[in-house]
């Protein structure tokens, strides 16, 4: 087997006496999209910028393991890492205007982009290295836009200098943390269809981080589940959607209106999840569960329940039988 391009096993992360994520594990090959689906607090983010070395203390990595094509990261000095992001591993952020440079014409973040991973590349090679990489993320008249300020663009197109910038030293893995929640879904649509064709042709892997299941329908190959700091299911989109085995999974998917003729009354999930630094032993899920028993008192393990499907439930037969 191939060495995946990412691979995350035990990733437990915090603050002195406060544990935000635990035991948080995946793995995703080039080509690949994993989806990280859940609510927000459950840890998505933090997993995608722990993978970063992006945390900013007192939060900070207390155990597992971060390799990136088979080369450990998780510990190396901040200097090895700057070198890494944006070259080997890169992040695609909600908000564009986090990445981009208010007072610097994008054509300059651009070129800056890739000269500070590699000052030999001339300005005049940069510059065509920009624009293709513009027009291979559909944007329109890529000349002008490079000319632009940040502040002079839609958000649709600023989210496309931002992956376009993300694509410039071809990294071998991006992660993507809700790059088109703010922008309206035709918007939104244009730019999956890139997204999923730049993974195909480039052969890079990506995390994408959301809460939204339509996206990870037309987007994903595989999805993890998180629930209140750890993983409860994971699997093949297809399977994981088709046939949720986690109770939380069932009901994230019964939230989902459907645009069919039949009418389905939309579910929610009762309860709340649980704050962080107030979770109690046994099952995190357990409060708000309608399977709940004796055993949910003892913390479920991630186990495998067929070949590719991983589900943290000791109910995941009855879940699924009903889903």
């Amino acid at each position: 087997m191939s060495i995946p391009a990412l691979e995350v096993e035990g990733l437990t992360a915090g603050t002195p006496g406060l544990t935000l994520i635990e035991d948080v594990g995946f793995a995703v090959a080039q080509g690949e999209v994993l989806a990280v689906v859940g609510e927000s607090g459950s840890g998505k983010s933090l997993t995608g910028l722990s993978a970063m070395g992006l945390l900013a203390p007192p939060v900070r990595v207390t155990a597992g393991r971060i390799r990136l094509n088979g080369r450990e990261i998780q510990g190396l000095p901040a200097s090895t890492m700057r070198r890494l992001r944006g070259r080997e591993i890169a992040m695609i952020f909600q908000d564009p205007m986090m990445t981009l440079n208010p007072v610097m014409r994008v054509v300059e973040q651009m070129v800056e982009a890739i000269r500070v991973h590699d000052p030999s590349v001339p300005k005049r090679d940069a510059l065509a290295r920009a624009r293709a990489a513009l027009e291979v993320v559909g944007m329109p008249a890529p000349e002008e836009q490079l000319m632009a300020w940040p502040h002079e663009l839609s958000g649709g197109m600023r989210q496309r200098i931002v992956i376009a910038t993300a694509l410039l030293n071809r990294p071998s893995v991006i992660i993507a943390d809700e790059p088109t929640t703010a922008l309206d879904v035709t918007t939104q649509a244009q730019i999956l269809h890139e997204v999923r064709r730049l993974v195909r042709d480039a052969g890079c892997a990506m995390v994408w981080i959301t809460h939204d299941l339509a996206v990870v329908a037309n987007l994903a190959d595989r999805i993890a589940v998180m629930y209140a700091g750890r993983v409860v299911e994971q699997g093949p989109a297809e399977q994981v959607l088709a046939q949720p085995l986690h109770p939380y999974t069932r009901g994230l998917m019964e939230s989902v209106p459907l645009l069919t003729t039949r009418r389905r009354r939309l579910r929610s999930i009762p309860g709340l999840p649980p704050a962080a630094g107030t979770i109690t032993a046994g099952c995190r899920f357990a409060p708000r569960c309608t399977y709940r028993s004796a055993a949910c008192a003892e913390e479920p393990v991630l186990a495998e329940y067929a070949p590719g499907r991983m589900v943290r439930c000791v109910h995941a037969i009855a879940a699924a039988a009903t889903a």
